[in-house]
């Protein structure tokens, strides 16, 4: 007997609403914002993120992080959502 794969309801739901949403001309897809703040403040507002919409059911994550060249403490970096929890 195979194992058994975990239902991909949730996923199929978000692909499908996806593509409705761009063949109808409608912008969809994910919520980014990039800052630039200080290495302390930048973990601040990254845990905030996560603390605000969990992962699990917003897709959350850091899209990009990255030292600003000349300034070792100053880090730019994007966050990524879904715009909700369907």
């Amino acid at each position: 007997m195979s194992p058994r794969r975990p239902p991909l309801d949730g996923l199929r739901r978000e692909i499908a609403r996806s593509r409705s949403e761009k063949s109808a001309g409608r912008p969809g897809g994910f919520v980014r914002k990039t800052y630039r703040l200080s290495r302390g403040e930048a973990r601040e507002k990254a845990q905030e993120w996560f603390s605000s919409w969990p992962k699990a059911a917003y897709w959350t994550e850091v899209e990009s992080w990255r030292t600003l060249p000349g300034d070792d403490d100053t880090i730019e970096f994007t966050m990524r959502r879904l715009p909700t929890a369907d």
